[in-house]
């Protein structure tokens, strides 16, 4: 395996863990306020991640390269409102897809086309996530500080994420 891209192979899993943490935390604090359906969303979100990463362990071991398990930065833990807390999640889906695309640019320049090819399912999936990110946002901004409208969200969130994702 060339050794750029298993640096980059080896970041991409850093930035799926600390999204699983980062997603762990969001959870924790929506379980904290009494959003039981949002920390369901995001429990299930910070399970995706960690399956992401794990995808990408298998994936460099199997190719005999040399997996690094990181360190991980310290989430966030304390939002100030749901709205926050979904723009973290978007920023998050934001970053981890520009990552992504800098693992394609890079193996399409090694002319790597085996991780080029794995990755592909990763762009699918950061794809979904994003779009799924921002209609949950969307719907917050809509619903703004109604209470009721926030109660009626989390009740609905796991149908609307997965509606979403059917699409």
């Amino acid at each position: 395996m060339n050794s750029s891209i298993e640096q980059l192979l080896n970041n991409q899993i850093k930035y799926e863990a600390q999204a699983s943490i980062q997603y762990l935390a969001m959870a924790s604090w929506a379980d904290a306020q009494g959003y039981n359906g949002v920390a369901d969303f995001f429990y299930s979100q910070s399970e995706e991640e960690r399956l992401h990463m794990t995808k990408l362990v298998k994936f460099v071991n199997e190719r005999s390269g040399k997996v690094l398990i990181p360190a991980l930065e310290e989430p966030k833990h304390d939002f100030e409102s749901l709205n926050e807390l979904f723009e973290k999640f978007l920023n998050s889906e934001i970053y981890v897809t520009e990552q992504i695309s800098h693992v394609i640019y890079e193996c399409l320049q090694n002319k790597d086309y085996n991780v080029h090819n794995f990755m592909q399912w990763y762009v699918t999936e950061q794809l979904e996530e994003e779009a799924m990110a921002r209609t949950l946002l969307d719907k917050l901004n809509i619903i703004g500080n109604d209470k009721s409208g926030h109660y009626l969200f989390d009740r609905d969130i796991n149908v609307i994420a997965a509606k979403q994702s059917n699409e």
